[in-house]
Formats: C-alpha cells, structure tokens, sequence
C-alpha cells in the first residue's frame, strides 16, 4: 500500500484554491432571454441517442451535424431563443435516467422520450409533441404473426424503453435481449441474432423500406413523448411549451411532422 503524506495548505492558498474552482464552475453557464438556465451561454445544448430514425440520425451536412424530427423541434426553440444549438450523442439509459441533464452535460433532452411517471419523478417535461404507438418488426416470410407467436424466440428491446417494459410485460415465453440503441438492434435482426424487434412503430417503420421486413403488429400503448429538462430549470420549460404551441399555431410543426411521417 503507498503511504499517505499529509499536505497542509496555507489559508491564502486555500482562498486562491476555492475561487479557481468556482470560476471554473460559473464560467461558462448563461440564461435565456426569458430566464431559462443554459449550461453554456448563447448556446441551448440538447442531448439525444442517435441513430434513431426518423426522430433524429447523424448528418454531416447539417448545422449540428444531425438531422431528423427531433431536430426541427430544437432547431426552432435553438432559432426563438436566440441561442445556437449544440447536439451532444448520448445513451438513452443516460438520458431516461435523467443522469445526463443532473451531471450538467446538456440543457434539454430530445430523443423521442416517452412521458411516463417513473421518469417525471427525475425530470419535466415539455407537453407532449409526438404520440406513438409501439410495434413487432420481423423478416419477411417469418411465421411470427403476432406478439402471441413469440415463446421461444429472441426479441431485441432497447435498454430503459417503454418497448422493453412492453415486451416483458406481454411477450409471453420470449427471450427479451437488451440492446444499446436502434443500431445494434438493426444490425441483430439483419444478422439473424434475433428474431423479432419490438419498438416505437416509426423507428420499425423506417427498417421496412426494403421489402425485407415487415410489422405485424402495433400496439396503441397510449404514448405521448415530451422534451426533457430539468427540474429545477422552470423558466426553460415555460419558454419551450409556449415554442411548441406557437409551432403548432403557425403550421411549422405540420410540415416537419409531414416531411418524416406523410403516408402518400
């Protein structure tokens, strides 16, 4: 074991010590125009677990370097606050957790986060700007045929979702395999490391435009998702609700929403 030595700091040295500190802590936070706390000053920095089409994905030739509905939605809170926006790829368990906006490393999570109870007692949440429902993805020609079909099969979830808690909940006699984010799912469905992914129905939407697979089954779990920040953080809620309706007064939430999810 290496011996401890006692280091004894004179008081002016420990003065010098405790405001090094708090500058480095205050430095570089700032407010919005209406109050709202910003972990960096002129700039609103949101967390999200990308890839996760159509809600958010990487795209070099972006401002952010991101795209996706998530994105619009940020982009115009970013553009009404007068800020610039910085998008910082995180894991969804971070974010779900609420580990990501009470360590300090972003100001607002979007990445298509399911209002619920459990995480409402770590976080606030915006109003809801998108309802979901949930759904069974499986190869083309499989003999799944229904959530019914999956004892004995292997099922990907992504880790801390509202699609795991369903499927361990219903999937009766499956294997439920956690998975990171909707990559690696992806990657396990194509490989044939699964047999089934049960998931947002717009993520699962976006794998079947190959002809290769298919979704058998939604399930309308009653799914609102919402913009989280936290709790602590009133003024910013206040500003990004009052976004969101203004978005929804002036038709630019209509045309994002039909730019990721019109039908024809």
């Amino acid at each position: 074991m290496r011996a401890m030595t006692k280091r004894i700091l004179t008081p002016l040295a420990l003065l010098a010590a405790l405001l090094l500190t708090l500058s480095a802590c205050g430095s570089s936070g700032g407010e919005t125009k209406g109050g709202g706390k910003l972990i960096e000053s002129g700039t609103l920095t949101v967390c999200s677990d990308v890839p996760y089409a159509p809600f958010e994905e990487f795209d070099k030739s972006a401002s952010s370097g991101f795209k996706g509905f998530d994105i619009d939605i940020v982009q115009r809170i970013a553009d009404d606050l007068d800020v610039k926006l910085k998008v910082k790829d995180s894991s969804f368990d971070a974010l779900q957790s609420g580990l990501a906006l009470n360590s300090g490393d972003c100001d607002i999570v979007a990445s298509a986060m399911t209002i619920t109870p459990e995480r409402a007692k770590k976080l606030t949440f915006s109003e809801p700007y998108y309802a979901s429902k949930q759904s069974l993805l499986v190869p083309k020609g499989s003999p799944i045929k229904s959530i019914n079909d999956l004892k004995g099969k292997k099922v990907g979830v992504q880790k801390g979702t509202t699609g795991k808690d369903y499927a361990t909940e219903n999937a009766k006699g499956a294997t439920i395999i956690d998975f990171p984010s909707d990559g690696e799912m992806w990657q396990a469905i194509q490989g044939g490391s699964v047999d089934a992914l049960l998931q947002d129905l717009p993520v699962n939407l976006t794998h079947t435009k190959d002809g290769k697979f298919v979704i058998v089954e939604t399930f309308d779990t009653g799914e609102n998702y919402g913009l989280a920040m936290k709790k602590d953080n009133k003024e910013l809620v206040k500003e990004v609700n009052a976004i969101l309706l203004k978005m929804r007064s002036d038709g630019s939430y209509q045309t994002s929403y039909d730019k990721y999810f019109a039908t024809n």
